[in-house]
């Protein structure tokens, strides 16, 4: 047996043991191998069949009525409590609702509101998401802070009396470094400010625990791993012990101790509402609704186990199948740093992308030089890993 067919036959083997594998048939799926989950989440069979429903019947037939009977004014904080345990958060935490973007603004003006007087420092990742940072710098402006972009693990060392916030991704976008949340947060807690956490690259994949760890207020988008649709709605975690001082910056209606009251002074909802902002994106909150789904009697442990496991195989394959000196992985090889993606540095990286996906190998380009595969463990198998890496292996031979 040659060494490919000894990596296939591993895959397949891997593949009849894997406790998560039925999952996949919930998926719509095609032949390819799909390893951009970590951008835009496979279609869960259940999202078509409940949105024809909404837009037939509640909306078709009942209109305005459904606000009630069909429970769409109660939706963001019913699907925020199907994301909570996702994240390790206790019900009446989390409210659906806006986008990544907006909530990275009411969750870090939230949090040096909180932090209170005499603190006017905001730190911020500096390997952050672009938009995480451009609204750091406009959070910072608008609240009289001063914000220092440092790396991750330069933030226990550097948080101090002034500081007042500090916005950190989980899982770093571009290599999939996983940061330390507990040590971090545990950290600028002790410096007396507030950490909020961008959880985009992390829930879905692994366990997070915002309430054994303390975290203060959280962000994620649904999109990804928790497979929402494109530019589903994404939520807003505030720890209860937060609740009832946090000081939205973006004040609506819908987050109002009485929003039918329509009076003209603002005083906030409790609990998890008062997050909210106007009227919620139905359509698309009702899909993620239903996407979330597939969740159900999954274990994130075996979630995380895989994911692993998934991405030790798929860098052992690129070994195997791709020419020594090609690529060269950027992302953690300890499992304490890792995310669910594997990011790649090689030449010429667009064009490689390009021919994956002419080839049915799905990952992402990021500039300069990363092409990034994101494996989702509800829907991706050993096989794909040992394909996607024989293909890449083939098209940089050309």
């Amino acid at each position: 047996m040659s060494d490919t067919e000894s990596l296939q036959s591993r895959a397949a083997a891997l593949d009849a043991a894997d406790e998560l594998g039925k999952l996949r048939e919930q998926f719509v799926l095609d032949d390819g191998v799909y390893l951009d989950g970590n951008s835009l989440g496979a279609l869960p069979r259940a999202v078509p069949g409940r949105l024809a429903d909404v837009v037939e019947r509640e909306w078709g037939q009942r209109r305005i009525c459904s606000w009630d009977e069909a429970g769409w004014w109660t939706a963001p904080e019913r699907t925020g409590d199907l994301i909570a345990p996702l994240v390790g958060a206790a019900a009446g935490q989390i409210v659906v609702g806006d986008s990544t973007s907006v909530n990275v603004f009411k969750a870090v003006v939230g949090a040096v509101r909180l932090a209170g007087d005499g603190r006017d420092e905001i730190l911020v990742d500096e390997s952050t998401f672009p938009t995480d940072g451009y609204i750091a710098e406009s959070a910072a402006r608008m609240t009289g802070c001063t914000l220092r972009p440092l790396a991750p693990a330069d933030i226990p060392g550097a948080a101090g009396p002034r500081t007042a916030a500090v916005l950190v991704n989980h899982v770093d976008y571009r290599t999939g470094r996983l940061h330390d949340l507990p040590g971090i947060t545990a950290a600028v807690r002790a410096a007396g400010a507030l950490v909020v956490w961008d959880l985009c690259h992390s829930a879905g994949a692994l366990p997070v625990g915002l309430d054994e760890h303390g975290v203060d207020l959280a962000i994620g988008c649904t999109y990804k791993y928790l497979n929402g649709g494109p530019g589903s709605p994404a939520y807003l975690y505030v720890a209860a012990r937060h609740q009832g001082a946090f000081d939205s910056p973006l004040p609506g209606w819908n987050s109002h101790a009485e929003p039918f009251g329509m009076r003209p002074g603002f005083e906030p909802a409790d609990g998890a509402a008062r997050g909210r902002v106007g009227t919620p994106d139905i359509l698309s909150m009702l899909a993620l609704e239903a996407a979330l789904g597939v969740w159900g009697g999954v274990s994130l442990a075996a979630v995380r186990e895989k994911s692993l496991a998934l991405t030790d195989f798929f860098l052992e394959c690129v070994r195997h199948h791709v020419p020594d000196g090609h690529v060269e992985s950027v992302t953690p090889a300890a499992h304490a740093e890792r995310g669910s993606q594997v990011a790649l540095r090689c030449a010429d990286a667009a064009t490689v992308m390009d021919a994956l996906i002419a080839r049915g190998v799905v990952g992402d380009y990021r500039a300069p030089d990363i092409l990034r595969f994101g494996f989702t463990p509800l829907y991706v198998g050993f096989a794909d890993a040992e394909r996607a890496a024989r293909v890449l292996g083939e098209v940089i031979r050309g």
